[in-house]
């Protein structure tokens, strides 16, 4: 192999290194969840145990928002109108309580993994 070659394919192996996670989150089961003012819509995610997903999380409300799950080890917090996500791990079978830290009065909201 000619180094000119060899360039190439390192290069084009970088290339493809660096679109790949990408690529991959891309392809992951999404949900969305809103919080307005300590409250979840949808209260509850219901989502296939063992598979990675993500979570697009929208602050809908006029104050600031924070979703947290202890069990999911998972903070986020949200300016008003912010719109991010979250990448959650595979779970096992069973109920993910999530909250509002800035809300902590209003009832959970959950994630049940099947």
């Amino acid at each position: 192999m000619s180094h000119r070659s060899w360039l190439s394919c390192l290069a084009w192996l970088t290339l493809v290194g660096l679109l790949l996670p990408s690529i991959a989150q891309a392809e992951l089961p999404t949900y969305e969840l809103s919080i307005r003012d300590g409250h979840f819509t949808p209260p509850q995610l219901e989502v296939p145990a063992g598979q990675r997903f993500k979570i697009v999380l929208k602050n809908v409300g006029q104050g600031p928002a924070e979703f947290e799950s202890t069990p999911l080890r998972v903070e986020k917090v949200l300016s008003p109108g912010v719109t991010t996500f979250v990448v959650i791990h595979p779970l096992r079978p069973g109920h993910y309580p999530f909250f509002d830290e800035f809300n902590p009065q209003l009832p959970e909201g959950g994630i049940l993994a099947r």
